[in-house]
């Protein structure tokens, strides 16, 4: 499982005192209210930084960070992540998961067959749909629903599913 998570992308500065614009990747764009700390990540290395203040432009997040205080200063930080560290994540509901916990799990049916890893998640609205891609790069698609999602293993890196007709 992962250590940290990414809650967002600097995508912009806002105004001259240093603000980041920040696109959220929660669904709660709220959250940022809650946090103290965040980590700015480039390739190399994560800088732990103090949040000051946190306000909304549309769906953006405007954050101000303790030691970066104008225009000059923001800018180095355009195209970065932000994480935080799992223990400051907010705690999931029974039988739901973080999608970052899901990426590169094994993927088999109920009869033993590997179809591939997940490589990535997506809403269609009413449901999530996972793709799973096998050695080979040929992708499936699996919804999200009871009848097709028999377990999911993050301890043993394993998701089960069932195949119903007309999925592959």
């Amino acid at each position: 499982m992962q250590k940290y998570f990414e809650v967002g992308q600097i995508v912009n500065t806002f105004g001259i005192k240093g603000f980041l614009k920040v696109k959220p990747f929660t669904d709660e764009i709220t959250r940022f209210e809650e946090l103290n700390k965040v980590y700015i990540c480039n390739k190399d290395e994560m800088q732990e930084v103090e949040i000051e203040e946190v306000s909304y432009q549309k769906n953006m997040v405007l954050l101000k960070i303790k030691g970066i205080d104008d225009l000059t200063n923001a800018e180095k930080y355009k195209g970065l992540y932000l994480k935080i560290d799992r223990k400051n994540a907010k705690k999931l509901p029974k039988d739901t998961y973080f999608i970052a916990d899901l990426l590169g799990l094994d993927v088999y049916t109920d009869e033993g067959e590997h179809l591939g890893k997940v490589d990535d998640i997506f809403s269609t609205g009413s449901n999530d749909v996972y793709v799973v891609k096998n050695d080979l790069g040929k992708q499936i698609l699996l919804p999200s629903m009871p009848e097709v999602l028999k377990e999911i293993d993050l301890e043993n890196e394993k998701i089960t599913v069932h195949l119903i007709d007309g999925l592959i």
